[in-house]
């Protein structure tokens, strides 16, 4: 087949690799947003034009013109790996066999930008990808595909989307490829009465309440590690909170337990919480022990107050 890849940062970068080194389609080009002035090249941008590869980078497909030079490579497939270019119906069909788009989680649940992040912050068990016939709504279409993977009790977005998801997406575009190659691609409907939409995961979203049930206050933690990054407050001034762990104990809800060499134990409803690296206003990612040296921490101090 003749294939046009379409995407984004190092996941997009790596499909395209994948779809190289197994050889059986030919890439005929790749679609990726505009260069960022003060930005590194995009690393699919790069790859591809290290590859001779004609490399597009259209901020959208409004004019004539840009449709035409879709039109002109003959595609047979579009393959669509983490796009954030609004691509219109007259794009998406412009191949013979249209376009399949990659999305992480199980559609048509999580549907948005933030999909790895919501799972963990709302405590599911479960998430995955789905490689989607898209149309004009976000992240709406029947699937082609769909994989599944556990959340672990302690899986932060680092565990679930580079440890799980980004390997095994990027593997599953040549099986996303054949099964189009094979002809009549399945088609998953999706159960509309399932469907959820959550918004971008903003720092907003992140703020800690230590007054909240201890497994909430994890989950968010976890579910924001390592973007947007949870974060509270000492004394009126912001610090991040990245890696940590649940433990058990009583008390007051938002005050400071314990201090250790191990790190800072915050009281929750239920629960305590060890933090065990933070990143003060600032300042570089450090450990928790470290900065409640330097920031005079002490036992019974409150956090968000």
């Amino acid at each position: 087949m003749r294939v046009i890849v379409m995407g984004q940062q190092a996941f997009g970068k790596d499909c395209l690799a994948k779809i190289l080194e197994a050889g059986t389609d030919q890439v005929v080009a790749v679609y990726c947003e505009p260069d960022r002035e003060g930005k590194p090249l995009d690393p699919i941008k790069e790859f591809a034009l290290e590859k001779g590869l004609p490399v597009h980078q259209q901020a959208n497909f409004d004019d004539p013109a840009s449709l035409e030079t879709l039109a002109s490579f003959e595609a047979d497939l579009m393959v669509m790996a983490f796009v954030n270019v609004f691509v219109p119906e007259a794009a998406r069909d412009t191949p013979k066999l249209g376009s399949i788009c990659f999305h992480p989680s199980l559609l048509p649940l999580h549907r948005g930008p933030s999909a790895v992040n919501w799972p963990i912050i709302m405590g599911s068990t479960k998430s995955g990808f789905s490689w989607f016939y898209p149309s004009d709504g976000l992240d709406e279409g029947d699937s082609l595909l769909q994989w599944e993977c556990a959340i672990g009790p302690d899986d932060t977005v680092i565990d679930l989307y580079f440890k799980k998801i980004y390997p095994a997406g990027v593997d599953s575009v040549l099986e996303v490829c054949d099964l189009f190659r094979a002809g009549n691609p399945p088609r998953i409907v999706a159960d509309e009465s399932l469907a959820t939409y959550e918004r971008r995961c903003l720092k907003k979203h992140a703020k800690i309440d230590w007054n909240k049930p201890v497994g909430h206050v994890y989950d968010l933690i976890r579910g924001t590690n390592p973007a947007p990054g949870a974060w509270t407050t000492l004394n009126g001034v912001e610090v991040g909170v990245f890696d940590c762990e649940r433990v058990a104990g009583d008390g007051i809800s938002s005050r400071i337990m314990d201090i250790s060499e191990n790190g800072v134990t915050v009281q929750c409803v239920g629960g305590r919480i060890r933090i065990k690296r933070v990143r003060p206003a600032g300042e570089g990612k450090i450990p928790a022990a470290e900065w409640a040296s330097s920031a005079g921490l002490a036992v019974k101090m409150e956090l968000g107050s």
